[in-house]
């Protein structure tokens, strides 16, 4: 028996909502917490979800867009400050992580100078240790297996999605990108599937090029459920939505993947908990 599980902490996009934080999930099996990304507002998320910052067995980034990793930086300074015993902050993501928390930690050199001067028990900066993963690379962390996959967000590259496995029970987080073969694969027969989706007949006639230009490495709603219906996913997840969908236009997002996927459609919200079982 397994409790793999995955919360929505933030479902939103680059666009700021107040009832939307940036993207970031939490993937859960009984004794292990695996943080999926981590956009703005997450730590508030963890909080509210029941989960500290220092107890998260790893943090895996899709990709590196601002919007996945700019709070990162919050997670790796809270679990430093709160946490009474030293542990290393273990962050999987693709090729480009470790130059983004070289800087992220230069960033931050002035604040952790000030804990340290200030904190007897303090005495030197966080320890981060990064994983660079290429799709095929599969690790474990605590009772979860990961898979790292193929996706296609070009030009943002390289980029990869993770399926999580717990006891014969599998939750894919295929992050933002197009449907492609990699993510076929990653998704096959899979409980759970969360994927970034967006409404290419809600964006394409507000005519603003850098708005439209979205579509070019996003999934729709019908082609994410139509890579749902492929692989044959159990539970299909939209998460991230552009435009967030507005009030009373809930059921008009389900049933456009409905149309291409007959399996159970679910509709993020900030704190929503999906379970694979």
């Amino acid at each position: 028996m397994t409790n793999l599980r995955v919360t929505l902490l933030g479902t939103g996009s680059p666009i700021p909502d107040p009832n939307r934080a940036g993207p970031s999930s939490l993937v859960q099996s009984d004794g292990t917490s695996i943080l999926v990304d981590a956009g703005r507002g997450v730590v508030m998320r963890l909080a509210a979800a029941g989960v500290a910052a220092p107890m998260l067995d790893a943090v895996l980034l899709t990709h590196l867009h601002s919007d996945h990793c700019c709070a990162l930086n919050d997670v790796v300074t809270t679990a430093w400050v709160t946490s009474p015993v030293a542990k290393p902050q273990v962050v999987y993501g693709p090729p480009g992580t470790q130059a983004v928390v070289d800087g992220m930690l230069a960033m931050l050199e002035t604040d952790m100078a000030y804990r340290i001067a200030h904190h007897d028990d303090l005495n030197a900066p966080p320890e981060i240790v990064v994983h660079e993963v290429e799709p095929g690379a599969t690790f474990t962390v605590g009772e979860l297996t990961v898979t790292v996959g193929q996706t296609d967000h070009k030009p943002v590259e390289p980029t990869v999605g993770y399926r999580t496995e717990d006891a014969g029970k599998v939750v894919v987080m295929g992050g933002d990108g197009v449907a492609c073969d990699g993510l076929d694969a990653l998704c096959a027969g899979a409980d759970v599937y969360v994927q970034t989706v967006v409404r290419e007949d809600l964006i394409r006639p507000i005519g603003y090029q850098r708005f439209t230009d979205i579509l070019d490495y996003h999934s729709t709603v019908e082609s994410a459920a139509q890579t749902a219906a492929r692989a044959g996913v159990r539970k299909f997840v939209m998460t991230h939505m552009v435009p967030a969908p507005a009030p009373g236009s809930e059921d008009e997002w389900r049933n456009l993947a409905a149309g291409h996927f007959d399996g159970e459609v679910v509709l993020g919200e900030d704190g929503l908990v999906v379970n694979a079982d």
